[in-house]
């Protein structure tokens, strides 16, 4: 359940995270929200009566990874992105990083700015928490669009592939839950391990900036933000836990589009969450590596619009 959520003025002085600073994207607007006592950062514009719907960035990037397609869903849309806890401009509470706790946290933000039901986006460590929200605030969705994602406990694999050809997309599921270890590595060093994830990622090593790189570095870096990126894998088990419990009681009906790319890490989404979902589409972006949203934004924008127009309705039997 969750409590009462609401919405604080548009300032930048209401971001927990001051030593960040606020990329702007025309059209949009910040916001600050309080989803059961965290502080959430959310981005919106478009249609403000149209359909909403609502993205997550996985890691290690923020609501900016959706910038090149929240223009396009804007003409339709009501477009919100938020960061998640511990995201971006997202406060990094202490502990509470398994997915259900969080898909708790973002369904109140998404009610704290006033959407009742929504399409839900997510990629990534976003596709996690989407699948969680999915299974406690279903009848809330109009249908979830997962990207290039393994999710604990449903698709995540256990064990972690030491063939080389493989063991590069998936090795730092260990290294992260490792205690202390990663942030005695990492710690002032950053940029050079967001930016590896950036550019070996990607089909094109071009595809990220510098100052794009910079952004998600510092992101990472400031007010614990490299503490709660791990958190998410540390608190991967219990994810995977709840989930599994979840899916013994009955099976997700509301329409799931899987979107995998060429050269992703998982090759069929669609395939991947079927047995555990009743109505599943999926669709291969051409040209693109994990990084979908940054690579191909344009078929990413006119995938989540068919999907919300065509197939992402629930159901009315369900």
């Amino acid at each position: 359940m969750t409590g009462p959520a609401t919405s604080a003025p548009h300032s930048s002085e209401n971001s927990p995270i001051r030593d960040l600073p606020l990329r702007q994207l025309g059209g949009f607007t910040h916001h600050w929200v309080d989803a059961d006592g965290v502080r959430l950062h959310a981005v919106e514009g478009g249609r403000p009566g149209g359909p909403a719907v609502v993205l997550l960035a996985g890691f290690p990037q923020t609501w900016w990874a959706w910038r090149k397609v929240m223009p396009g869903l804007a003409r339709r849309f009501r477009v919100i992105a938020i960061d998640l806890p511990g995201q971006g401009h997202s406060e990094r509470p202490e502990r509470g990083y398994d997915t259900h706790a969080v898909a708790a946290q973002v369904h109140a933000a998404v009610k704290a700015l006033g959407v009742s039901t929504y399409s839900l986006v997510a990629h990534d460590v976003g596709a996690w928490v989407a699948f969680s929200l999915a299974l406690d605030f279903e009848s809330h969705l109009h249908g979830v669009a997962l990207l290039d994602a393994g999710i604990p406990g449903i698709t995540l694999p256990e064990t972690i592939p030491t063939d080389p050809e493989r063991a590069w997309k998936t090795w730092h599921f260990a290294f992260h839950i490792v205690p202390d270890l990663p942030e005695t590595l990492l710690t002032g060093r950053e940029r050079e391990y967001v930016g590896w994830f950036l550019k070996a990622k990607a089909l094109s090593p071009d595809t990220f900036d510098d100052a794009e790189i910079d952004h998600y570095a510092a992101a990472v870096a400031v007010d614990g933000g490299l503490r709660a990126s791990l958190a998410y894998y540390r608190d991967a088990a219990e994810s995977a836990r709840k989930n599994r419990e979840a899916l013994k009681r009955r099976h997700l009906t509301v329409p799931v589009l899987g979107i995998s790319s060429s050269h992703g890490s998982v090759p069929d989404m669609a395939a991947s969450i079927s047995p555990w979902a009743d109505n599943t589409t999926g669709i291969v972006v051409p040209d693109a590596g994990h990084f979908i949203p940054d690579e191909q934004p344009e078929a990413v924008a006119a995938a989540i619009a068919d999907f919300i127009a065509d197939g992402g309705r629930r159901p009315s039997n369900s």
